[in-house]
């Protein structure tokens, strides 16, 4: 119609591997619905991410098309199969093709529901960036009786490097690290009232003491904190047996989640003018870092896309739905407000049980249907 919005809805084919094959209850490419107590369920590889969630928007398109011959607004579809190994051509493709995928607003189902019964908008996203540390003293490895007391050992120099980047309490301590960081008491009383159980949480992977920042919930440590997390520590001899050296060079992978206004270059930055402050004179510290990094992503409650979208799940599902953050990154929608300046709306019909990326995948047949209709309600709603 005139004056109404152009929408671009982006969703992703390709899949993560299969293994462990044996976990299967049968083949992971041949779908199948079953019954299962909650309800029939669709079970395959990529039943909920992505290809279920995505023709959810699809079989919308078609109901519109069926229907009246022609969409209520316009609608652009761009679908890729390399979200699940990072979107590595997305990012060119996009700026490629700026005009052809002009649009208002942008839409995916990549995202969850809080529960069964109830709908979610998410409406944060935290930011990412990644740096690889590589700590060399020595011009060679050493034997440890012969040089083990004068010499810098660069693991124990790491060691003690990554422990300066966090106090008792669990804050960071690089310099300027909080500046952007916002804090919404607003959102934080819907969470309380969400009824988030951390314990349950963390017993689902073995674990029940509550680590990280003191005096915030796992739902905000989760959501509306910036972390600094080592995803990986190797150096010297790690083979079988002995051998007595000190290493020349010691390595360690850190990541870091963005929340707020964080800017992914100056984190970087003060987080290497941090470990190089504390250098032992006889070391040396290079970084690889192979991305630049996305900030974080907050729609506001307030905005129009956010407003229809929740009075058309609230149809859909006789129920309020939730304004949740995410505390994972998703690029593309950083990359869509880069390029494009267009706001995402992330609405998805997943269920926390799954299994996506793990064996069994399966969807609910009920969130697919109630899914394909809400996007019917939410494109109506935006192309009035």
């Amino acid at each position: 119609g005139n004056g109404s919005p152009h929408l671009l809805f982006y969703g992703h084919y390709d899949v993560q591997p299969i293994d462990p094959l044996d976990s299967w209850d049968r083949p992971p490419f041949e779908p199948i619905v079953k019954n299962c107590p909650d309800g029939k369920i669709i079970s395959a590889r990529g039943a909920s991410d992505d290809k279920g969630q995505l023709l959810t928007f699809i079989n919308a398109c078609e109901a519109f098309f069926k229907l009246s011959g022609s969409f209520p607004c316009k609608i652009t579809i761009l679908i890729e199969g390399e979200e699940e190994s990072g979107s590595p051509s997305l990012p060119d493709f996009i700026n490629n093709n700026k005009e052809a995928l002009k649009a208002d607003y942008a839409l995916i189902c990549d995202t969850a529901m809080w529960n069964p019964s109830t709908p979610a908008i998410s409406t944060m996203l935290r930011g990412i960036i990644s740096d690889e540390i590589i700590l060399s003293a020595a011009n060679k490895d050493l034997h440890s009786g012969m040089y083990g007391g004068p010499a810098i050992n660069p693991i124990k120099e790491l060691a003690k490097l990554i422990t300066s980047l966090h106090d008792i309490d669990g804050r960071i301590k690089i310099k300027n690290f909080y500046k952007d960081v916002p804090f919404s008491p607003k959102t934080k009383k819907q969470w309380d009232s969400l009824g988030f159980s951390s314990k349950k949480f963390l017993s689902a992977v073995g674990l029940g003491t509550p680590a990280g920042e003191t005096g915030f919930s796992a739902l905000e440590q989760i959501w509306v904190r910036p972390t600094c997390e080592l995803n990986g520590i190797w150096g010297g001899y790690t083979g079988e047996g002995v051998k007595t050296v000190i290493p020349a060079k010691a390595y360690a992978k850190v990541s870091f989640r963005l929340v707020g206004n964080q800017k992914p270059d100056e984190i970087r930055q003060e987080f290497r003018n941090h470990l190089r402050s504390q250098l032992h004179p006889d070391c040396s510290l290079s970084f690889i870092s192979k991305d630049k990094g996305a900030k974080a992503i907050n729609i506001s409650e307030e905005s129009i896309l956010v407003k229809k979208a929740h009075d058309a799940l609230q149809d859909e599902w006789r129920a309020s739905p939730v304004y949740v953050g995410c505390g994972g990154s998703i690029p593309i929608v950083s990359l869509l407000k880069d390029c494009l300046n267009l706001d995402t709306l992330l609405v998805g019909f997943a269920l926390d049980d799954d299994n996506i990326h793990s064996p069994n995948e399966k969807y609910s047949i009920t969130s697919y249907i109630k899914g394909a209709k809400s996007w019917v309600r939410i494109i109506s709603s935006l192309a009035n």
